[in-house]
């Protein structure tokens, strides 16, 4: 089990390089190559950034895979990173669904687009500080369980 000091940084419990973890950390730079694959589409195509990444194929795989080999990351720093990318999932179509309520008003039209712009840099901004944080072999922060 590691610990983790207020920033998410690991004071005790890293895993040696080479360490039995190193496997669920490549399953980890998947998940985020995934998620980002998924970001990307929807800025080089006319799909929103949120909508291709909570309806795209390849942020589904990711997720799957999250569900699948979550049992083998428990209690150890890769856990935060799984959560992180299933809470980043899960939030980004919370706020889609939110944006579709808004759009079903004329008033609300605006909102809505500004809604999916504001999500869509927010997983931009999850998908990155994430992938940049397991590159360094640091936990994320994440509210307690």
């Amino acid at each position: 089990m590691a610990d983790f000091d207020e920033n998410g940084d690991i004071i005790r419990g890293e895993p040696a390089p080479g360490g039995e973890l190193d496997g669920q950390r490549a399953w980890c730079h998947v998940m985020y190559g995934l998620h980002a694959l998924s970001a990307l589409s929807g800025i080089l195509t006319s799909a929103s950034i949120v909508g291709a990444f909570v309806f795209g194929w390849p942020s589904i795989v990711a997720v799957i895979i999250n569900y699948v080999t979550r049992a083998n990351v428990r209690g150890s720093w890769l856990d935060s990173h799984w959560r992180w990318q299933l809470r980043s999932f899960w939030y980004a179509a919370l706020w889609l669904c939110i944006a579709g309520l808004l759009a079903l008003t004329l008033i609300g039209i605006p909102a809505a687009m500004l809604v999916v712009v504001v999500t869509g840099v927010w997983v931009l901004y999850r998908v990155i500080r994430g992938w940049l944080a397991l590159l360094d072999r640091r936990a994320m922060p994440l509210p307690p369980t």
